[in-house]
């Protein structure tokens, strides 16, 4: 190697997986941290660690002169933040280091989403018409600079797409710095497909397989696997010869990703081309046995790709989900605070930088781990994954966790069908908890929070609990045993496992809080945050009476926007909140009544 160590700019599980090939391979690695992440796993895990700046992405994981205070022979940008960025990659190779990742003229090529799609147009890869005026609708908006799902927007008539364009804009502006965009035709009932690339700088250039992952919400990815069930070997060849066709136009070197939209007639079209390691490179690497960040690192120290074309093979099937802090129920709401217990699945592969009571803040992106199944069929995948997301706990937030297993389980992902559409189309119940568990909380809560009326363990008695006016009646046998942070319960011969945080309780992936006063939600008039994050606008004034469904304020969490609305007109009669503020679950944002 023409190096001996290693700067991974970046941070959570990507650093981490990274570090673990670099190690392997004898590597010194060095972490760059946030003040959010002082104590995180990847900087422990580290064999030195700098701190970059605050805890807001823009002063510290998106600083490329913070980062490159830190040692390192050779940088790994991972996947996010300033992956992506040309300047990145020019001031790294500026400052004598090698730049584990594609040269900085690929990456502005591939950057901008109108400029890739005339290089793949040139290269005879087909594209989807966009539009200056007088679009066809429906259609997407696009940030021209964009990723991850952000600044993304589908419209479906003329009379919201000012509204939408509003958004996307700055939703662009505050995660890319550049608000421009583009308006492409939108091709619905299609599946989202990407071809795995790679090169390096003697020429050679290869692709290793497909990737389907059509499963989204938000247009950001929350299924995806390989080989694509709606992908042939002949199809297979065609797109990974436009892949390589794509890359090859821009002198690509490194690990890229191609992405395709596939239509229901079997005809494909270039959508982009990420220049960066993906999030779901793992199920690339499981069918093929192939670790993809040493052949990165490989290449980035001038040597030949380590197999030709003819010597990639596919065995079995793999299907990664994205565990997410978010909350389906809510429109994936994006959930911040405690990890109070966490304990993976050891059936399957888990990449991850979690521990119990670790924090999960606001500032980064909702995805807090991945579970990766292999399996010889696809259907023993599936089932493997989804009884590995039943295993693994997750207390203290809520997660997606039972809705990814619902979607494993749904009869149309079974059989191969999903497209984009397909979560759009569906309804998933988020995870309920069992009368035992309420009957549980109820009693642990009641020591802070209620007053005992009564208790006993013979379920022949009856036990009561009163929270202000209200009681609580039940009969409960339960056998309690600590074991380190956990504490499992036996609440009628099933063990239930239960984790504090806070001034919560949490039982499987449902958080029970302290009754609420009245008073905290819309219903009287009050509108609060839902969650952690930064207020980017307030969409009235006092006095003024707004529509059903237009957002009142506009708040950012975990790289998003979410407009928060009511399904009815109000007046607004105090606003709380300016633009820019910081704000937390419950606080008050804007007092209104019902127009």
């Amino acid at each position: 190697m023409r190096f001996r160590s290693l700067l991974v700019a970046n941070r959570g599980e990507i650093a981490l997986r990274v570090m673990r090939t670099a190690k392997r391979m004898g590597l010194r690695t060095i972490a760059v941290y946030s003040d959010a992440d002082r104590d995180a796993p990847h900087v422990r895990a580290a064999d030195t660690a700098f701190h970059i700046g605050g805890s807001s992405p823009r002063d510290s994981y998106l600083n490329i002169k913070a980062i490159l205070q830190a040692e390192g022979e050779a940088v790994h940008p991972g996947y996010g933040f300033i992956s992506e960025s040309a300047d990145f990659a020019e001031a790294v190779l500026r400052s004598g280091r090698i730049w584990v990742g594609p040269p900085p003229a690929a990456i502005r090529a591939m950057g901008d989403k109108a400029n890739a799609k005339a290089i793949a147009a040139k290269a005879g890869v087909p594209v989807l018409p966009t539009y200056e005026t007088n679009p066809e609708f429906p259609v997407l908006i696009k940030a021209v600079a964009g990723g991850g799902g952000r600044g993304i927007r589908l419209v479906r008539s003329q009379e919201n797409l000012e509204n939408e364009m509003k958004t996307a804009r700055s939703e662009a502006m505050h995660g890319f710095g550049d608000d421009r965009l583009i308006l492409e035709k939108a091709l619905e009932n299609a599946r989202h497909v990407e071809v795995q690339v790679f090169a390096d700088s003697h020429g050679n250039c290869i692709h290793l397989g497909e990737r389907d992952c059509s499963v989204q919400r938000r247009h950001q990815k929350l299924v995806e696997e390989s080989p694509s069930p709606a992908v042939n070997a002949k199809l297979r060849a065609a797109m990974g010869a436009a892949a390589i066709a794509v890359a090859a136009a821009v002198r690509y070197v490194g690990a890229g990703t191609v992405e395709f939209l596939l239509g229901e007639n079997g005809k494909f079209w270039f959508m982009e081309m990420n220049t960066r390691l993906q999030v779901e490179h793992p199920v690339t690497e499981a069918v093929t046995g192939l670790d993809l960040v040493e052949w990165q690192l490989r290449v980035a120290a001038g040597e030949r790709l380590p197999a030709k074309q003819e010597q990639v093979s596919m065995a079995g099937h793999a299907i990664e989900v994205r565990l997410c802090a978010e909350d389906p129920d809510r429109n994936f709401l994006p959930q911040a605070g405690s990890l109070a217990l966490w304990k993976p699945s050891n059936a399957v592969r888990v990449d991850h930088a979690l521990d119990s009571g670790v924090a999960i803040t606001p500032f980064y992106d909702s995805m807090i781990a991945k579970l990766i199944a292999h399996a010889p069929s696809r259907n023993e995948a599936r089932e493997k994954l989804a009884a590995a997301l039943d295993e693994t706990i997750a207390l203290g937030i809520r997660t997606n966790k039972a809705f990814l297993a619902a979607v494993l389980r749904d009869e149309d992902f079974a059989a191969g069908k999903a497209t984009t559409g397909f979560l759009a189309e569906k309804s998933f119940p988020g995870e309920k908890a069992a009368e035992s568990d309420s009957i549980l909380a109820a009693s642990l809560l009641a020591g802070d929070y209620g007053e005992w009326t009564g208790w006993s363990n013979n379920p022949a008695h009856r036990s009561r609990v009163r929270f202000d006016d209200d009681v609580v009646s039940f009969s409960l046998t339960t056998r309690i045993s600590r074991t380190g942070e956990e504490l499992p319960h036996t609440v009628d011969g099933e063990t239930v496992h239960f984790a504090r945080g806070g001034a919560s309780f949490a039982f499987r992936n449902t958080l029970y809080d302290p009754p609420k006063k009245k008073g905290a939600g819309a219903g009287d008039g009050r509108l609060v945050a839902p969650m952690n994050g930064r207020v980017v606008a307030v969409n009235a004034k006092v006095g003024e009476t707004v529509a059903a469904g237009k957002a009142l304020v506009v708040l950012e969490a975990m790289k998003m926007e979410h407009g928060l609305e009511f399904p009815f007109s109000l007046k607004v009669m105090a606003i709380h909140v300016k633009a820019g503020a910081q704000v937390a679950p419950g606080n008050l944002l804007v007092e209104f009544e019902p127009a």
